[in-house]
């Protein structure tokens, strides 16, 4: 592609973070638009309004506003070659796939809930989310917004699952995260060996907002560990990183490494993504499952049950001595309970 990519977001959308920094490590030349979502002068809506939208040609060159960041990035993959987010091994690959989608859909119920459960949290983040789409409002009317905004949020807690049942469930999950995080990036500095894969970066943009903007989630993790705080500048800009093909965990080391969090995902991800996958198959406004021994409620979401048809569709396609390995590494994690 010949000309700078251009999207529209937000700092504080942790997957806008996610991508504007996945371009930057890939040496993608873009163009970033900050926006509340109002979409820029000549460029084409979305059909959902969501951040980041990109603005990409079609089929027939036009341009065509594009979101969810997971797609996006395998179709960088193959329009952008070098400095690869996706390792080549299938196993590795799938770890990749399923630890990208636990930060995309679980981390992200951590960082709603800690923004908007909290007053601190709620104090800080309406006037940001105002002023980083429009600098130039005054006092006034970015009071008003912030109100309005902040109350909707508010209200819109138990879309993700956040009330006073569930609290400690999250709240425990975000604090075993930090410290598996602390662990595996002491070795080699990232997810999956020396250099980044989508998955650190799904990772990274939830932490741009838990561990820097809001006060109680960055208390919480500076707290816990210093090493994951400053990896999450260090992940902002990685441009000058050259990586080497064989950075990579192999896949002996990858299970070894991988096993305390595949246990956190197993132990949260797992009975929520897969209850609620049910529950949209049958057509149900809402789930409940267990977790961590409470009882976790909140209303179907089907872009989730759609991600995780993604995931069971890629071990499915999978050749049977690459699921059998996979199937080793999952043993007594929890996450075996995806593929039953």
């Amino acid at each position: 592609m010949d000309r700078p990519i251009e999207f529209m977001g937000a700092p504080g959308s942790p997957y806008s973070r996610k991508m504007l920094g996945l371009l930057r490590y890939r040496h993608i030349a873009y163009r970033v638009h900050w926006t509340n979502g109002q979409v820029p002068d000549g460029f084409p809506e979305p059909k959902v309004g969501l951040l980041p939208t990109f603005f990409l040609p079609d089929a027939d060159g036009a341009l065509e506003a594009v979101t969810d960041s997971t797609p996006l990035i395998r179709r960088f993959e193959a329009e952008y070659s070098g400095r690869s987010v996706i390792p080549s091994d299938p196993v590795l690959t799938f770890l990749n796939d399923l630890i990208e989608d636990y930060a995309d859909e679980w981390l992200t119920k951590a960082m709603f809930h800690y923004r908007w459960s909290h007053a601190v949290d709620v104090a800080n983040a309406g006037p940001l989310l105002v002023h980083w789409a429009d600098t130039t409002l005054d006092d006034a009317q970015a009071e008003a917004i912030s109100s309005h905004f902040s109350n909707r949020q508010v209200d819109r807690l138990y879309v993700v699952g956040s009330n006073s049942t569930t609290a400690p469930i999250i709240e425990s999950a975000y604090s075993r995260f930090l410290t598996i995080l602390d662990t595996l990036i002491e070795r080699r500095g990232f997810v999956l060996g020396a250099r980044p894969s989508s998955a650190d970066f799904a990772i990274f943009g939830q932490l741009t907002q838990l561990g820097i903007v809001d006060p109680t989630a960055a208390e919480l993790t500076r707290a816990s560990s210093a090493r994951v705080r400053a990896w999450i500048d260090r992940m902002d800009d990685l441009s000058g990183l050259a990586p080497h093909s064989d950075d990579w965990f192999d896949n002996e080391m990858a299970g070894k490494v991988l096993r305390p969090l595949l246990g956190e995902i197993g132990r949260t991800y797992v009975p929520v993504m897969t209850a609620n996958a049910i529950a949209v198959m049958r057509g149900a406004d809402t789930f409940e499952t267990q977790v961590d021994g409470a009882t976790w409620t909140q209303p179907t979401f089907r872009y989730q049950a759609k991600s995780l048809g993604w995931v069971r569709d890629d071990y499915a396609a999978l050749e049977v001595e690459r699921r059998q390995e996979l199937d080793t590494i999952f043993k007594g994690t929890g996450c075996e309970a995806l593929f039953l």
